[in-house]
Protein backbone atom coordinates (compact mmCIF):
# COMPACT_ATOMS: atom_id res chain seq x y z
CA UNK A 1 0.00 0.00 0.00
CA UNK A 2 1.48 3.45 -0.88
CA UNK A 3 1.03 6.06 1.05
CA UNK A 4 1.14 9.77 -0.50
CA UNK A 5 1.10 12.65 1.09
CA UNK A 6 1.17 16.59 0.22
CA UNK A 7 3.03 19.38 2.21
CA UNK A 8 3.77 23.33 1.61
CA UNK A 9 6.92 24.93 2.23
CA UNK A 10 6.79 26.31 5.85
CA UNK A 11 6.76 30.00 5.58
CA UNK A 12 9.93 31.99 6.68
CA UNK A 13 9.81 33.31 10.46
CA UNK A 14 6.89 31.03 11.21
CA UNK A 15 6.40 29.90 14.66
CA UNK A 16 5.72 26.30 15.10
CA UNK A 17 2.66 26.63 17.44
CA UNK A 18 0.76 29.69 15.36
CA UNK A 19 1.08 26.90 12.55
CA UNK A 20 -0.68 24.13 15.00
CA UNK A 21 -3.53 26.87 15.88
CA UNK A 22 -4.16 26.81 12.07
CA UNK A 23 -4.61 23.37 11.66
CA UNK A 24 -0.70 22.78 10.04
CA UNK A 25 1.69 20.71 11.49
CA UNK A 26 5.28 21.55 11.46
CA UNK A 27 7.89 19.10 9.47
CA UNK A 28 11.25 18.71 8.07
CA UNK A 29 12.59 16.69 4.92
CA UNK A 30 16.08 15.90 4.93
CA UNK A 31 18.10 14.64 1.94
CA UNK A 32 16.19 15.77 -1.29
CA UNK A 33 19.08 17.42 -3.06
CA UNK A 34 22.31 16.48 -0.87
CA UNK A 35 22.58 17.85 2.41
CA UNK A 36 19.88 20.64 2.08
CA UNK A 37 16.46 20.31 3.85
CA UNK A 38 13.52 21.23 3.59
CA UNK A 39 10.73 22.88 6.35
CA UNK A 40 7.54 21.84 5.66
CA UNK A 41 3.75 22.14 7.22
CA UNK A 42 1.25 19.57 6.34
CA UNK A 43 -2.36 19.52 6.92
CA UNK A 44 -3.23 18.43 10.44
CA UNK A 45 -6.15 15.77 9.55
CA UNK A 46 -3.98 13.93 7.25
CA UNK A 47 -0.80 13.96 9.86
CA UNK A 48 -3.23 12.27 11.76
CA UNK A 49 -3.84 9.51 9.32
CA UNK A 50 -0.10 8.79 8.66
CA UNK A 51 0.61 8.49 11.96
CA UNK A 52 -1.85 5.65 11.77
CA UNK A 53 -1.45 4.41 8.53
CA UNK A 54 2.69 4.13 8.63
CA UNK A 55 5.39 2.47 10.77
CA UNK A 56 8.44 4.75 11.36
CA UNK A 57 11.77 4.08 9.03
CA UNK A 58 9.82 1.21 7.56
CA UNK A 59 6.78 2.85 5.35
CA UNK A 60 7.68 4.22 2.10
CA UNK A 61 5.77 7.56 2.09
CA UNK A 62 5.74 9.41 -1.49
CA UNK A 63 5.99 13.12 -0.60
CA UNK A 64 4.33 16.24 -2.88
CA UNK A 65 5.97 19.68 -2.50
CA UNK A 66 3.92 21.58 -5.10
CA UNK A 67 5.62 25.24 -4.57
CA UNK A 68 9.14 23.30 -5.42
CA UNK A 69 7.30 20.92 -7.99
CA UNK A 70 9.42 18.49 -5.83
CA UNK A 71 8.04 14.68 -5.79
CA UNK A 72 9.86 11.87 -4.53
CA UNK A 73 9.80 8.73 -2.08
CA UNK A 74 10.61 9.21 1.51
CA UNK A 75 10.69 7.50 4.91
CA UNK A 76 8.90 8.85 8.01
CA UNK A 77 11.46 8.84 10.39
CA UNK A 78 9.93 10.34 13.87
CA UNK A 79 6.69 11.72 14.89
CA UNK A 80 6.79 13.86 18.19
CA UNK A 81 3.89 13.89 19.68
CA UNK A 82 1.69 15.99 21.87
CA UNK A 83 2.45 14.87 25.82
CA UNK A 84 -0.74 13.45 26.87
CA UNK A 85 -3.09 14.51 23.82
CA UNK A 86 -3.05 11.79 20.97
CA UNK A 87 -2.25 14.58 18.86
CA UNK A 88 1.30 14.99 16.54
CA UNK A 89 3.47 18.18 17.04
CA UNK A 90 6.31 17.29 14.52
CA UNK A 91 6.98 15.32 11.50
CA UNK A 92 10.94 14.32 10.32
CA UNK A 93 11.29 12.74 7.17
CA UNK A 94 14.08 11.41 4.77
CA UNK A 95 14.79 11.03 0.88
CA UNK A 96 15.02 7.83 -0.39
CA UNK A 97 17.57 7.65 -2.89
CA UNK A 98 15.78 6.05 -6.33
CA UNK A 99 18.12 2.96 -7.45
CA UNK A 100 19.54 3.38 -10.97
Amino acid sequence: MAITIECQKRPEGSKPNALRREGLIPAVLYGHQGAESIELTLDAKKAILLMQNAIVNKTVIELSIPHLSWNGQTVLHEVQSHPWKPLPYHFSFFAVKEEA
